[in-house]
């Protein structure tokens, strides 16, 4: 197998390769990190991986570094300004679902409820590993933890969204049977 056989997706942009190579598929259990991936791919909803991983520190600015406590104080005005930072996702309907999904992760918190811990059970707690040949767009368990997302009061996390999360946290590999990284 040679060394350097990427996953297709990853194409010659040097930015997509090295998220591929140090980042998609890995396990993530920290919390807050969980968090900034599933908001970012909330703005991905419509677009591609590479324009929000391009724009991810333009994000990680305008969201305050993605720590839920700051976002969930955000306001009107914070909206306004998020609104006209040519460095991200223009897009009020995500912008909002955003600072409300940072109360919801803050909500949980208060309740003694780690959001690692509740999704990685949902993911059945350990990574399934795919053939990577058959890559579905979603599946049972993305479905299972989209409604239970939206439950929660979560937004912009279908089950085509949440499937795209758990391959880039690591609760899915779907890595290509000739990639390095499986």
């Amino acid at each position: 197998m040679n060394e350097m056989t990427r996953c297709a997706w990853a194409g010659d942009d040097s930015l997509m390769q090295a998220y591929h190579d140090a980042e998609w598929g890995v396990p993530v259990r920290d919390a807050r990190t969980l968090w900034e991936m599933l908001m970012l791919e909330g703005f991905q909803a419509g677009l591609s991986w590479r324009t929000i991983l391009h724009r991810r520190e333009g994000f990680r600015r305008a969201f305050a570094g993605f720590d839920p406590v700051k976002v969930a104080a955000f306001g009107p005005a914070d909206v306004e300004r998020l609104m006209a930072d040519e460095g991200i996702i223009r897009a009020r309907a995500k912008i909002e679902a955003t600072i409300g999904a940072a109360r919801i992760y803050c909500a949980m918190a208060e309740a003694g409820e780690d959001f690692s811990d509740w999704l990685w059970g949902l993911a059945g707690g350990a990574p399934q590993v795919n053939d990577g040949v058959r890559v579905p767009a979603q599946t049972p368990v993305s479905e299972a933890m989209s409604k239970a997302l939206k439950a929660k009061g979560f937004k912009f996390v279908g089950p085509v969204i949440v499937y795209a999360f758990m391959q880039a946290v690591g609760m899915v590999n779907d890595h290509a049977p000739e990639c390095f990284r499986r």
